[in-house]
């Protein structure tokens, strides 16, 4: 695990947040109450199934909800200066929101290849967006500048003849060159708040384990905080200072990394740790799954979402009404009768 951050005042604060989407069919509430705190230097992991909402969370602190969806609730506070802004008042297209987007919060896309464009080169791309948020700070920077400084950018993650590399188009990269020149676009402006939405789940694993290693090193150099949204625990294990495990909308527990892999208290998270394949195990068994599916996010349960699917379920309890999220400890809570029951009794 990286060294621990001594920051004390967060950089980011989500509060309630609620998104939905209003469909014909019903309205699907895709976040639907999260809550969690990012601080400079810190890696904070957002994990979970495919369709628990991690994606649209971090779209939500972008301003970038497509309709038909919208933030219905809650506050997305971050500290520019002394005074908080609240990213869920601005307006997606305003002046404010456009200068914080990719200046100060930036974010690398799952794949690469839907965010470059096909028909314009690689560093084009790049030295428009350096002097975009050039322009928008009240500074000048010329085109000759913005191209040194995203040959620079390639260099710095790791790309062989960025000389060379800055007039490729997309398409003529690799995978894993594309989501390096897409860490390269994502850190021109030298963001405070970096969001990594899945960054290596298209590429190899050598790949990865490369892209994981210029990530540490770059929130290393510059203190830059990460939240990593990812569904592989493997990779959260070794780049995440807090974790928090979101289930359908909701946040089901949250924690420091190594209190959620060492002694994990909701039985989400515990199921989703049994199911992390071993590569010593003691006897050949089948590799232990979550019974059931992910339910329709127009069909979503009463009371607990993950009720039905729940080892540990108090049917009469836990189908009729949400879990709070109990606190046991600074920035640490599960969403769960049972451990609820048992810290109140304690």
């Amino acid at each position: 695990m990286p060294p621990i951050p001594t920051a004390t005042e967060p950089l980011l604060r989500v509060r309630d947040l609620r998104v939905a989407f209003r469909l014909d069919e019903g309205t699907v509430r895709a976040v639907d109450g999260v809550s969690f705190e990012v601080f400079p230097g810190q890696v904070l992991g957002i994990v979970g199934e495919s369709g628990c909402g991690k994606s649209v969370t971090m779209r939500a602190i972008l301003q970038l909800i497509d309709p038909p969806g919208r933030i219905t609730g809650g506050e997305i506070l971050y500290r520019r200066d002394a005074d908080p802004i609240d990213l869920a008042q601005l307006h997606p297209r305003g002046r404010v929101m456009r200068g914080l987007r990719g200046a100060e919060i930036a974010l690398i896309p799952q794949e690469p290849m839907a965010a470059f464009s096909p028909v314009h080169r690689i560093g084009e791309q790049i030295i428009e967006a350096i002097m975009l948020h050039a322009r928008q700070s009240g500074r000048l920077v010329g085109r000759d500048e913005a191209r040194a400084m995203t040959i620079e950018l390639l260099r710095d993650v790791g790309i062989s003849s960025p000389g060379s590399r800055v007039d490729a188009y997309s398409w003529q990269l690799s995978g894993g060159l594309r989501q390096r020149a897409m860490i390269a676009m994502a850190l021109s402006c030298r963001p405070r708040l970096l969001i990594a939405d899945e960054p290596t789940t298209a590429i190899d694993v050598t790949t990865q384990a490369q892209i994981l290693a210029l990530l540490r090193e770059l929130q290393n150099q510059h203190q830059t905080a990460i939240i990593f949204v990812t569904h592989d625990l493997g990779v959260i294990a070794q780049m995440a200072h807090h974790v928090v495990v979101m289930y359908l909308g909701r946040v089901m527990e949250e924690g420091p990394v190594d209190d959620i892999f060492h002694a994990p208290r909701h039985p989400y998270t515990k199921a989703l740790l049994r199911s992390i394949p071993s590569l010593h195990p003691d006897t050949r068994t089948a590799l232990p799954v979550i019974a059931g599916a992910l339910p329709h996010p127009l069909n979503r349960p009463s009371g607990c979402p993950f009720h039905p699917r729940c080892d540990e379920i108090m049917p009469q309890r836990c189908a009729a009404a949400v879990p709070a999220m109990h606190a046991n400890g600074p920035r640490q809570g599960v969403s769960c009768f049972r451990f609820s029951d048992l810290a109140e009794r304690a």
